[in-house]
């Protein structure tokens, strides 16, 4: 197919070289009673791999940039499509890398709209910010009817095992939720510059190393606040829980990124499991 299927139109003047165009596109369909990939496009440098599941009811996608990370300039699409009834996972292959830029930002767009009935889990790695790095990233879900959806993201803050700390560069994070086409719920993260001191400042992130969010959109969001926040960590994960009518918002701080990876997936596979009757274990590719 050709694209002409999904909403892959997305403009930023941030964005004035496109090296690699990267794009994807998924729509997900019920047939008889399961859920299949019914339609795939995609350019280089994204490529959409269907691993078998043999442990896992669900239908699972992974998205992979075959180029290895993300430069100053570069732009990746990702247009998601589920049908009323359909039920699927989407992930990375890795974490998403954001190398040093020499000044143009990297842009990252992802697109979803979820049909009535629909369960959508989005919830790829982690993503590294390199000292330099410029990434804007922006994540745009239309929910309809009864659908749901657990959807998050990881932002690490440099390469710590190598003792690299993130000290300049730019992160513009926004994420806009709509329901029944209302939007619902918009959120940005700017830090733009001298991000050290901003990591630093005890009032901001108060020297973490990594930052993490996780939402989850349905009717029954508020009914399940408690249950997240017994799921909650204690010591040296940060994280809280809050609900907005049909939205209920997650987020984590550490100063050790593969600790709160941790917290993270193991909020999700109580999560999945508590809210869908799923096995509350994540896809074997986060173990690898």
């Amino acid at each position: 197919m050709d694209g002409s299927a999904f909403d892959l139109s997305w403009q930023s003047d941030a964005c004035a070289v496109r090296v690699r165009p990267g794009v994807a596109g998924l729509r997900f369909a019920r047939r008889a009673r399961r859920t299949v990939l019914a339609e795939v496009f995609q350019r280089a440098p994204l490529r959409v791999l269907v691993p078998e599941t043999p442990d896992e009811p669900l239908p699972l996608a992974v998205l992979v940039n075959v180029a290895g990370g993300v430069v100053g300039g570069d732009r990746l699409e990702t247009s998601l499509v589920l049908d009323t009834d359909a039920a699927a996972i989407v992930t990375g292959q890795a974490a998403e890398k954001i190398y040093r830029s020499a000044g143009p930002d990297s842009i990252i767009v992802s697109r979803a709209t979820i049909g009535a009935g629909a369960w959508l889990e989005w919830l790829p790695q982690q993503t590294i910010l390199f000292d330099g790095g410029r990434l804007r990233r922006r994540m745009v879900m239309d929910v309809a009817g009864d659908a749901r959806v657990l959807a998050g993201e990881m932002l690490v803050f440099g390469r710590m095992a190598r003792g690299e700390r993130v000290v300049r560069g730019l992160v513009d994070e926004r994420w806009e939720i709509r329901c029944n086409g209302r939007l619902v719920w918009t959120d940005a993260l700017t830090l733009d510059g001298d991000l050290g001191d901003i990591l630093d400042d005890p009032m901001c992130f108060d020297g973490a190393g990594a930052y993490a969010t996780m939402l989850y959109v349905g009717a029954d969001a508020a009914d399940r606040l408690d249950l997240v926040r017994e799921l909650l960590p204690d010591g040296t994960v940060l994280a809280a829980a809050s609900c907005l009518g049909p939205l209920l918002v997650t987020r984590w701080l550490s100063r050790e990124p593969h600790r709160l990876r941790q917290e993270f997936g193991r909020t999700w596979a109580a999560l999945r499991h508590a809210l869908a009757a799923l096995p509350p274990v994540l896809p074997r590719i986060w173990h690898i």
